[in-house]
């Protein structure tokens, strides 16, 4: 199927889904986890070291919200650049696709830049590709796929 089919089919379908996560820095991803579940009432359901971005990750579930505590593996990794610059907070928000190279297509030819040429692997084992947030409003997007 070429990508112009793809792309007209596309007024039928939603690209992007729903907010699939936010993501939030932290420098203790232990103390982090203690206050989140203070916080939300409710227990961390899932820890993962995700090698490819080098972080440790906490998940969260409120309803349908999700929130992912991200703590660096690394003091000279993106986690730990990210606070070194902007202090703990806000990383990112992620969006689920259905298809993630359909939509990273569809993003490169509106004219975003995306921060990796192919998906990598992220946690929950999903194919993930940033979005370079100068384009964004300064909030660097993710988007993500299930590979089910």
């Amino acid at each position: 199927m070429s990508f112009a089919f793809c792309r007209i089919l596309q007024t039928a379908f939603i690209i992007m889904k729903q907010v699939e996560h936010i993501g939030i820095a932290v420098k203790d991803l232990k103390a982090s986890i203690e206050v989140y579940e203070k916080l939300m009432n409710t227990t961390c359901y899932k820890q993962e070291r995700v090698e490819s971005e080098h972080v440790e990750t906490a998940f969260f579930k409120t309803g349908e919200t999700k929130i992912e505590l991200l703590q660096s593996l690394t003091d000279d990794g993106i986690i730990a650049r990210f606070i070194e610059k902007k202090g703990e907070g806000l990383h990112h928000i992620a969006f689920e696709v259905d298809d993630i190279f359909i939509e990273m297509k569809r993003l490169q030819e509106e004219g975003f830049v995306l921060l990796n040429e192919q998906p990598k692997i992220g946690a929950d084992h999903k194919l993930i590709c940033f979005l370079h947030p100068k384009q964004t409003n300064g909030v660097l997007i993710e988007i993500c796929q299930d590979r089910g």
